[in-house]
C-alpha cells in the first residue's frame, strides 16, 4: 500500500515518524481481522514545496519531473525489489488524503492493471494544478471522473474505492463531490465505491486514520491478495 499525504509532501510524507499512528493502526487492524498486513511505502508526493501553492496533481505534466511515473512505476518496482510482495494488481493499493487521495484514486483508475483498490480520505475529484495550464488534452487523461467513465465503457477491470470524507471539511464542496462522483459512477460495472462520511470530521489526518477502521480498510481488504506462508 503507497500512503500519500496532503498539503506538500516534501520534503517528507507526514504519514512517516509521526504520532498519526498508521502502521500501529493496521497492525491492529490485522489483529482483529479487519486488514490485510499490508507493506506500507510512504513517498514524497510533490518534487518540491508547494509554498507557491504550486504542485504536481501526482501526474506526469509535461515539462515537469513525472510524478505520476514516480508513485506507479518507480515506488512499486522499489517495493517488489526490496520486498517480498504480491506481484499482481491484487496486492496492489493505495490510499492518501486530500491531494493524496486524488492521487491514489487517480493512480487506481488509470492503471487498473497494476492497482485494484484505493482509500480516498477527503480528496479532490479532478486535477486542478496551475502547471496544467496549456495541456489540457494530459489534463483530461488525468481526471478521475473522465477516467472512471471510460473504464466503465471499456468493461475494464474492477477497482475499488473507498472514500471517506469528514462532514465539517475545510472545503464545502468536498463531501457533495464525492457524493456526486459515487452517483455518477459507483457501483456501475467495474468502478466499485463505499463511501463513510464522518460526522463532525474535518480535514485532516487525525480524523481519517482512525475512521480508516471503521469500514474503509476492510472494504478493500476483501477484494485483495494477502500473503501466504
Amino acid at each position: 500500500m503507497i500512503a500519500l499525504p496532503g498539503g506538500a509532501g516534501y520534503p517528507s510524507n507526514y504519514w512517516m515518524g509521526t504520532d498519526l499512528g498508521l502502521q500501529t493502526s493496521i497492525s491492529k487492524w490485522y489483529a482483529e481481522g479487519k486488514s490485510k498486513p499490508f507493506l506500507l511505502a510512504m513517498p514524497v508526493l510533490n518534487p518540491g514545496p508547494d509554498d507557491k501553492g504550486v504542485y504536481w496533481d501526482g501526474s506526469d505534466i509535461p515539462g515537469q519531473p513525472k510524478m505520476g511515473t514516480w508513485l506507479t512505476e518507480d515506488v512499486p518496482d522499489l517495493m517488489k525489489a526490496n520486498f517480498r510482495t504480491v506481484k499482481s494488481r491484487d496486492g496492489g493499493a493505495f490510499m492518501g488524503s486530500s491531494t493524496g487521495g486524488f492521487a491514489g484514486m487517480k493512480a487506481v483508475l488509470k492503471h487498473p492493471d497494476k492497482f485494484k483498490a484505493v482509500i480516498a480520505s477527503g480528496p479532490d475529484i479532478v486535477p486542478d494544478s496551475s502547471l496544467w495550464k496549456g495541456h489540457d488534452k494530459e489534463k483530461a487523461e488525468n481526471n478521475p471522473e473522465l477516467l472512471a467513465k471510460q473504464l466503465i465503457d471499456t468493461k475494464g477491470p474492477d477497482v475499488y474505492i473507498a472514500f471517506q470524507v469528514g462532514d465539517n471539511e475545510s472545503n464545502k464542496k468536498t463531501l457533495p463531490d464525492v457524493q456526486k462522483f459515487v452517483a455518477t459512477f459507483g457501483n456501475k460495472g467495474p468502478v466499485h465505491t463505499s463511501l463513510r462520511v464522518i460526522p463532525g470530521g474535518q480535514h485532516n489526518a487525525k480524523t481519517y486514520v482512525p475512521n480508516m477502521g471503521e469500514g474503509p480498510i476492510e472494504y478493500i481488504s476483501k477484494v485483495m491478495e494477502g500473503p501466504v506462508e
